[in-house]
């Protein structure tokens, strides 16, 4: 009985730490399990560098770095809560702010969602959807053109200009045996929308937006169509990517297609899945060139991110191994070289982040 005594008396405080409910009547989830900020209001669960094992040495150095290179905003997400969130220049967590070609993985987000809705194959023809003479390439040509190829930027339509319009969708190599870097892409939207009957936008809004709680809209840019947001609404669709489509309890976007979305596309460059950028693939080729480049796109970065790069250094990188969302929107970092999608930025700004994180 003295034995049992004890037992109980060693035991009961173990007991009352897991059931205490913290005035909330539910104990709270472990910061290792994954969080979806509320889609209404501001609420938005934090988490701590100290209590991740991180340096915070590191975090000074990062935010002068992340200043001197003309950001606007910053954040760094675990498991979907926040560590870090940093405005500057008087940009604030409600200022909207252009995507530019970060917002091409939207465009493969919402195509994937028309295509689990029967809407839209993306191995069908784009003339299927569009009608003939939507390029100015001949029918032939035009007609292997499929949705697939937009994805992968291996469209071979004329990339010397990124200005869409018919005159300058010309003729340069068949779909499928050139990657270029083009501005084609926006025919996705043009897709989604015949195939939906309605407006890309609204679509857009009621199949993902709403979704994730995210604001924003959709501009027209001089060249092409450009999504501009707050910087958690670009940290909402990073959560999602990071989940592999998933929101809460709903997969909102097919795993299988967002899988491909994330994988190595086409045989020319491995670094490109369906408009989103690949870290590991040991080649890459990069917008306005041909030239295979060996090594990995961002060699700072851990080997399995995944990344949205636009124009001025616009970016969402996913890193599943760390449960890990980064997101950064400014101006260019260099005025001088505002570049479309990877820049020599991306790997000083991952020597500061593993200076944190590691």
């Amino acid at each position: 009985m003295k034995n049992l005594q004890k037992l109980l008396l060693l035991t009961l405080p173990f007991f009352a730490a897991c059931t205490k409910d913290n005035g909330g009547g539910n104990t709270p989830p472990p910061p290792e399990t994954m969080y979806y900020p509320p889609t209404t209001g501001t609420t938005w669960e934090t988490t701590t560098i100290a209590s991740l094992g991180w340096k915070q040495s590191g975090v000074q150095p990062l935010k002068d770095y992340l200043q001197l290179k003309n950001s606007k905003s910053f954040m760094i997400l675990v498991n979907g809560r926040i560590v870090m969130e940093e405005y500057f220049d008087g940009h604030t967590s409600t200022t909207t702010w252009p995507w530019n070609s970060a917002g091409k993985t939207l465009a493969t987000a919402t195509t994937g969602i028309a295509q689990q809705e029967g809407l839209v194959n993306i191995n069908s023809s784009v003339s299927t959807y569009l009608g003939a003479g939507w390029t100015s390439a001949p029918i032939a040509k035009e007609n292997l053109i499929t949705s697939r190829h937009l994805l992968t930027m291996s469209s071979g339509l004329n990339d010397a200009s990124n200005l869409v319009t018919t005159a300058n969708l010309t003729y340069l190599a068949d779909a499928g045996t050139r990657w270029s870097y083009h501005n084609v892409f926006q025919k996705l939207m043009d897709v989604v929308a015949a195939a939906s009957g309605q407006t890309f936008e609204t679509y857009f809004n009621a199949k993902l937006k709403n979704k994730l709680g995210m604001d924003g809209f959709w501009n027209n840019g001089i060249i092409f169509k450009i999504y501009n947001s707050n910087t958690r609404s670009m940290a909402r669709f990073g959560i999602l990517a990071l989940n592999k489509g998933k929101w809460e309890n709903e997969q909102v976007l097919n795993e299988t297609f967002f899988n491909e979305s994330i994988n190595t596309s086409q045989s020319i460059n491995p670094s490109y899945g369906y408009l989103w950028w690949l870290n590991g693939k040991g080649s890459y080729m990069l917008p306005g060139s041909q030239t295979v480049f060996p090594g990995n796109l961002v060699p700072n970065a851990p080997a399995d991110m995944y990344a949205a790069m636009g124009a001025e250094d616009q970016r969402i990188y996913v890193v599943p191994s760390k449960k890990m969302v980064v997101i950064r929107m400014g101006n260019a970092s260099d005025p001088a070289n505002p570049n479309f999608a990877l820049s020599g930025f991306d790997n000083e700004l991952w020597q500061k982040i593993n200076a944190v994180i590691n």
